[in-house]
């Protein structure tokens, strides 16, 4: 590995970290949509999706406000892959409030992944110190499953019953020499699988958290800080593209959504979403990520699309009261 890119990976606050030369992109987004208050004490996120969404204009889409029982009336039984990330796990805490819905926590270790989402933490992520929210999983049900160490059939188990998959795992960079072939395992051919075994078990809705720039070469970016930075790891950023398109080819319902760099705070500026291939550079709290993958296992306008997002720093964060698009 260039020595250059594995200093700023010591460095680095987040593996996916991207470089924001400005904000022009972001005043040009295609789509304005609704973010939380940057002092989370002020709004009850568990109540968030039980609000009443407001109207805002979105690029391409008519005006649709789905409130809390549209949830429990479209999809009764929703797995969460990858539940104790530091996206999966918000994803899980938002759809284990909502009413007359099964979660699953699908888990690689059902007793740790139990401890570790029932405990507050502090976690280190480059040269950044991270604080982990403990989350309620009363109302969840942990299960096991691993994309890379189980078969098709033995996911499919999993899975079985459920209307929703949250896709939310990825490959944690470790060792350097090794990380080709953990993203290659766990981004590409695990996650690939596991789509197989949704389709086995009947899975009506696919969301996928996937990357900006995962289809980098495709567009010319192949040269940007962002995809140079990023693809260091692992080739991440080829792996997740493969994943993708198996997707999007399996028949299944799907909703892609490709942040930009994560962050663990909430966040500081208005959610924008724009269309697939637009984004380079960016962040977003996976506040707002989490916000997102819940609402696109319902909405209607989010089916078969992929959706960029970032934050825009320009614009103060307002309540996310559900997609609207």
């Amino acid at each position: 590995m260039n020595i250059y890119i594995f200093t700023l990976f010591l460095l680095s606050s987040t593996t996916e970290a991207f470089v924001a030369p400005g904000h022009d992109l972001l005043r040009t987004s295609a789509f304005s949509l609704l973010a939380k208050e940057n002092n989370e004490d002020a709004v009850d996120r568990r109540s968030m999706l039980q609000k009443a969404a407001t109207t805002c204009t979105a690029f391409g889409f008519a005006s649709l406000a789905p409130t809390a029982p549209a949830h429990a009336a479209s999809v009764k039984k929703v797995v969460v892959a990858g539940a104790t990330g530091q996206t999966g796990r918000r994803v899980l805490e938002r759809l284990a409030s909502l009413k007359d819905l099964t979660v699953v926590g699908a888990v690689r270790n059902v007793e740790k992944a139990s401890k570790d989402l029932s405990t507050s933490s502090t976690v280190v992520r480059g040269a950044m110190v991270q604080s982990v929210e403990s989350v309620d999983t009363s109302s969840v049900n942990l299960q096991h499953l691993d994309v890379v160490a189980d078969s098709v059939d033995i996911m499919a188990k999993t899975l079985e019953g459920a209307d929703g998959l949250v896709i939310a795992v990825g490959f944690v960079p470790g060792n350097p020499l090794k990380m080709n072939g953990a993203a290659h395992e766990v981004d590409n051919v695990g996650t690939c699988r596991l789509i197989d075994a949704a389709k086995a078990a009947g899975v009506k809705k696919i969301v996928m958290v996937s990357s900006i720039l995962t289809n980098g070469r495709e567009w010319g970016q192949e040269k940007s800080p962002g995809f140079v930075i990023t693809n260091a790891f692992g080739n991440v950023l080829d792996e997740k593209i493969v994943a993708e398109k198996y997707l999007r080819a399996s028949g299944i319902d799907y909703t892609i959504v490709r942040p930009g760099g994560l962050k663990a705070k909430p966040p500081t500026g208005a959610l924008l979403i724009q269309k697939e291939d637009t984004l380079n550079s960016g962040e977003i709290s996976r506040d707002l990520v989490a916000d997102v993958c819940v609402a696109s296992l319902t909405d209607a306008k989010a089916s078969n699309k992929v959706l960029e997002i970032i934050e825009d720093e320009v614009v103060p964060p307002k309540v996310f009261n559900g997609l609207v698009m």
